[in-house]
Formats: C-alpha cells, sequence, structure tokens
C-alpha cells in the first residue's frame, strides 16, 4: 500500500480508502482513478490474511472430506461451491481420508486460515465422532450425523427413497417384490427397509419375509442374493436392491436364467452411481442420493448458525428422486 500510495501521490489512508471502496469518504474521482492505475501498474492485491485478523472473517468455509476421490464427491462439493458462491462465500478443501490425528491436522489447517465455519461430509451415511477442534467454529455435518448429538446434520431421505423405488414397482403391477438390503444396522440399510415396508403396508399386500434378503453391497453380493430370492418356489416378479452395485449383480443372475429385465424381472437400484446405472442394459431405474443438494443445504445451514441462527431442528432430510430408465 506504501508503494501505491508513493505511486499515486497521496496518503496510505487514501489509498485504503479506495481499494476498500469505503463509503462517504469523499475521494475525487481522479484521486480514486490514479489509485487504482497504481494498484494496477504495481499488481497489488489486498492482503487477505491480514483483512482477515482485522475484520475477524474471512470468507471462507472449510469442507472437510473423505470423499475427495470417490464417484460422488464432485457433487457434494459442486453443491456447497455453488451455494457459497452465492453467499459471496468460498471453499477450502481438506481430505479426511487418513482419519485419526491426520484429520484432526487437516482441520488445525483450515482454521489457521480464519475458516468461518466447517462441512464435514462422509462417503456414505453414518454415524461420526469428529474431532473436538471442529467443535471451535460453526461447523454442520453433510451425509453422517454426530453420535454425540450435537452437531447439525443434512443427511439423505432414506426412508422416502425406499418408499418410492417400491412404489415406483407397485405401480407398474408388480405385487411381489423383492428387496437386497445393504449391512444390517447401516442407516441407508434400516431406513431404505423401512421405506419398503411402509409402502407395501400403504398398498396392502402383505409383506414376506422370505423376500428380504440382506448381502454384501458388492455386485457379487447382488448377484448371490438375486439367485436366493429366484430360487424360491414363487419368486418376486421385481427387485429393489440396495444400491447400484448390488443391481449391476443381479442383471447378471436373473439373464444367466434366461430372464429378461423388465419383461420377465424388473429392477430398481439406488444411489444412481452413473458409470454403473446409465451403462447397464437396460439401463436402471434408480434412486439418487442427492449430494449436491445435500452440499448446498449444509451450506445454507452453516451461514445460519455463524449469523447467529441456530436452526430449527438438529437434523434435516433431502428427497431423494427416483430417476426413470429403462428396468421396470
Amino acid at each position: 500500500m506504501g508503494d501505491v500510495a508513493e505511486r499515486a501521490s497521496v496518503s496510505r489512508t487514501t489509498v485504503s480508502f479506495v481499494l476498500n471502496d469505503r463509503p462517504g469518504a469523499g475521494i475525487p474521482a481522479e484521486t480514486r482513478r490514479r489509485v487504482l492505475d497504481a494498484a494496477a501498474a504495481l499488481g497489488y492485491r489486498p492482503n487477505a490474511g491480514a483483512r482477515a485478523l482485522a475484520a475477524r472473517r474471512s470468507d471462507w468455509y472449510g469442507i472437510v472430506t473423505e470423499i475427495v476421490t470417490a464417484p460422488f464427491a464432485v457433487e457434494v462439493i459442486k453443491g456447497a461451491h455453488d451455494r457459497a458462491a452465492e453467499r459471496g462465500k468460498f471453499l477450502l478443501i481438506a481430505s479426511s481420508e487418513s482419519g485419526g490425528a491426520d484429520e484432526a491436522t487437516e482441520i488445525e489447517k483450515l482454521l489457521e486460515q480464519r475458516a468461518e465455519g466447517l462441512i464435514y461430509a462422509a462417503t456414505w451415511h453414518r454415524a461420526v465422532r469428529v474431532p473436538d477442534v471442529v467443535r471451535e467454529v460453526p461447523a454442520v455435518l453433510v451425509n453422517c450425523f454426530d453420535a454425540d448429538g450435537t452437531l447439525p446434520s443434512v443427511v439423505p431421505d432414506e426412508v422416502g427413497g425406499g418408499r418410492r423405488a417400491t412404489q415406483r414397482l407397485l405401480d407398474a403391477g408388480h405385487q411381489r417384490i423383492g428387496i437386497i438390503t445393504l449391512d444390517p444396522g447401516m442407516p441407508a440399510s434400516v431406513g431404505r427397509l423401512q421405506g419398503y415396508e411402509a409402502a407395501l403396508s400403504a398398498a396392502q399386500v402383505a409383506i414376506d419375509s422370505r423376500l428380504v434378503v440382506a448381502a454384501d453391497a458388492t455386485a457379487d453380493g447382488g448377484y448371490s442374493a438375486a439367485n436366493q430370492l429366484l430360487d424360491l418356489d414363487v419368486p418376486p416378479t421385481a427387485i429393489f436392491c440396495g444400491n447400484d452395485r448390488m443391481a449391476m449383480g443381479a442383471y447378471d443372475a436373473i439373464k444367466e436364467r434366461g430372464l429378461s429385465i423388465p419383461g420377465d424381472v424388473a429392477v430398481v437400484g439406488f444411489d444412481n452411481q452413473e458409470v454403473i446405472a446409465a451403462y447397464l442394459r437396460p439401463r436402471l431405474t434408480t434412486v439418487a442420493l442427492p449430494f449436491q443438494e445435500m452440499g448446498a443445504r449444509g451450506v445454507d445451514m452453516l451461514a445460519a448458525i455463524a449469523a447467529g441462527q441456530p436452526p430449527a431442528v438438529s437434523s434435516t432430510t433431502v428427497d431423494c428422486p427416483l430417476l426413470e430408465r429403462s428396468s421396470v
């Protein structure tokens, strides 16, 4: 700023007023032009660190995530980035893939940059225990929830998604609908199964425990579980798979028996893992996890907390839409 002042033949105070566009400073237009020209000629940029220290705010939000390299990472980050930009904020991104002390170190680095708040995002919906340092600033969890119950969170509506997938199959005329669930105890598995049962009950379709099969969340798991369902004396005419990878395995099991999709057996997945869902043949009808919307909602909640407006609820759910393709 001293160099700019010298080049423009003004005081440092005048430079400060012009560069910060201070209202009511009464700087003549010609003086303002000289200051701006001098700053441009010298390549001057404000010291954001100094500004953050002086103003006790930085316009930065930190996002801590273990999904930097996962298929859905770009959606969470994009949703958070775009909403932050709308609010005049910027994102700093740190990886938490290492966990433990390394994770706490990453968070410390964000706080050293005077991040005004933190978003902590997880790969899959579950309870987490975050480092204590997270609680030093406003923080929101995305696609996970606080095991201690003290931090607000944004999570997918697993129950609603399970109900929507099952209802799609009911609407297509299916009455005998199998479900391949994820590992028991996972929030996604519990919620999606609840949605499945709720849709069947509302349609007055009896729930048959033999049509509920748990499996590993892999293509192999889906293949084995689909074979178990198809081996029943009265096999299902439709299968709701806990994720798209399981659906990929179910496709193989169905086709190996000479059955067609969706002519003989309809299939619905969950996640909308596009590299799978859009390229299976027939293309997979699936329920999408709303990663982009969760990232955006996380920023909204974080902004409210930073402004001194605690959220009305500690956890908010985001709708999981059905993406219609060709497998029903």
